[in-house]
């Protein structure tokens, strides 16, 4: 595996690569790497001649309030685990490389996509987000490129840009992983301790919750959100940013059930805060049987 330090070198195997007739397949990090991150690469080496992982702890998407300075980081770890997975380039740069002296230019999408769920609770965040991927897109200049359902909003408001913009790659969303308990893989879950970890298994639970319940051809939003509320609520010590049911092509606020939903959480467990979702399709439900995965729900 070759590590690239230097937008200019990132650009120039990029180059080369592509004069050699490959493709390159893209996967954007910001480090700590876990099997969340690794199904991104391995459904990359599976597409791809060649496969491209950046680690960047992004300063522009973090507020000032948030955890910049403490977030995860292991290099060590992260060139390991993609050795493992045959991933062809690690490209490291340091903040000087993508933010010089000067640097001025953002990128932002705009309207609802942007605006609600952690566009709301986070200002400045996708802003921040949409600059840096846009600035790897044109450095790497990938065929496909890799993102997690788990950050769902990231990943349409990512599609959006690449559309509205007219860039070449094409975004690949890859199914949420989970641990066996059913927690969503984050890097932020390094936080947790036993107790802390034991609490945010509730979150899966209250989507596993509202996913039974649309199942059932229950309808009425303000229903569903109520039961989730009393099982998050109910973990203790655990605060609700947000608990939301939308439109799951563009974020859309609906009236009731209908279509395919993208039901959202948001939530503090103490100080860490935590985001997952469920996609649930409602067509043709009466025909459908849900069996809850979360041993505590169940």
């Amino acid at each position: 595996m070759e590590i690239i330090r230097t937008v200019e070198l990132m650009k120039q195997y990029s180059r080369q690569a592509k004069l050699d007739g490959n493709t390159i397949g893209f996967v954007a990090t910001m480090g700590y790497l876990h099997t969340g991150h690794m199904s991104l690469v391995k459904q990359a080496r599976s597409e791809c001649d060649k496969v491209v992982v950046s680690v960047f702890v992004n300063p522009v998407q973090f507020g000032p309030d948030e955890d910049l300075g403490k977030y995860p980081r292991d290099i060590k770890h992260d060139e390991v685990m993609l050795e493992e997975f045959g991933t062809d380039v690690l490209f490291v740069p340091d903040d000087d490389q993508m933010y010089p002296d000067g640097y001025s230019t953002y990128v932002q999408v705009e309207g609802i996509v942007a605006s609600v769920l952690c566009g709301a609770s986070r200002p400045g965040h996708f802003r921040g987000v949409t600059t840096v991927v846009a600035k790897l897109f044109n450095i790497v200049d990938p065929d496909i490129s890799y993102f997690g359902q788990k950050d769902a909003q990231q990943a349409i408001i990512i599609e959006k840009m690449v559309k509205d913009l007219n860039m070449a790659t094409k975004v690949r969303v890859m199914p949420v992983v989970r641990d066996e308990d059913g927690l969503a893989m984050s890097s932020r879950n390094k936080y947790l301790s036993s107790s802390q970890r034991h609490r945010a298994l509730n979150i899966f639970c209250s989507l596993e919750k509202a996913k039974s319940l649309i199942l059932k051809d229950v309808r009425n939003i303000d229903e569903i959100k109520k039961e989730m509320k009393m099982i998050l609520v109910g973990a203790g010590n655990l605060s609700i940013d947000y608990i939301e049911i939308l439109d799951a092509k563009d974020l859309g606020s609906i009236d009731k059930i209908k279509g395919d939903v993208l039901v959202a959480v948001a939530v503090h467990v103490d100080r860490v805060r935590l985001i997952d979702n469920l996609l649930v399709s409602c067509k043709n439900t009466r025909a459908q049987e849900h069996k809850s995965t979360c041993d505590m729900c169940s």
